[in-house]
């Protein structure tokens, strides 16, 4: 089987639909109050993000006009592979220690920080690439003769999701914590570029 850049983001687009199908279902449970399969749903996600660096990389080196898209998308599953590497790794350790020890409170904490800053930063990445893509589907649509409806709703919802997504994303990240309150707006608006990069990157040919 050859992976071309058309296969490449086919299958790009299967990893972000699926990590983003684990952060829906980790978030219900966490909100419900149900028992959390963290463990499970994070090495799935470990495992999903280590894939899409690496078909994302050879993405990178195959598209004509992407680069820039394709390079966030890549350091964006990178910077997701850290991320869910220290809620399994060290959220357990810290909490414990700081569960019989007040002192390590503050570096519990600076490890949630870290992470978080982490997830802020790798949903800016993919914002970028939805934004990325979302300005050349409306070129492309500005430069043809027939620009159809589907399209350019698609590339219009994704310029703006990924204008919130990127915004609110920067600023959570700068404060070091979700400046939104009880309101999801980073989180939420990052899980949504998310699924419509994936939609975008459906269409993507081997001429991209």
């Amino acid at each position: 089987m050859e992976f071309t850049l058309r296969r490449n983001a086919q299958l790009t687009a299967v990893l972000l639909f699926t990590a983003s199908i684990t952060q829906i279902v980790y978030t219900a449970l966490y909100v419900a109050e149900a028992n959390v399969p963290r463990q499970f749903l994070w090495g799935t996600e470990s495992l999903l993000f280590v894939l899409m660096a690496a078909v994302a990389g050879a993405a990178l080196s195959q598209t004509e006009r992407h680069h820039l898209a394709w390079a966030a998308i890549a350091a964006a599953s990178v910077l997701n592979v850290v991320q869910v590497g220290v809620g399994l790794t060290m959220f357990g350790p810290f909490y414990e220690a700081a569960g019989e020890l007040e002192a390590v409170t503050p570096a519990a904490k600076a490890v949630v920080a870290f992470s978080f800053h982490s997830y802020n930063a790798a949903k800016i990445l993919l914002a970028l690439a939805l934004i990325v893509f979302a300005l050349a589907g409306r070129a492309a649509m500005a430069q043809s003769a027939v620009a159809s409806g589907g399209p350019k709703v698609l590339s219009g919802l994704g310029l703006l999701v990924g204008l919130i997504a990127f915004v609110s994303n920067t600023a959570s990240m700068a404060a070091g914590r979700d400046v939104f309150g009880e309101l999801p707006l980073a989180g939420g608006s990052g899980v949504l570029s998310a699924i419509l990069l994936g939609v975008i990157l459906l269409s993507v040919t081997d001429d991209d």
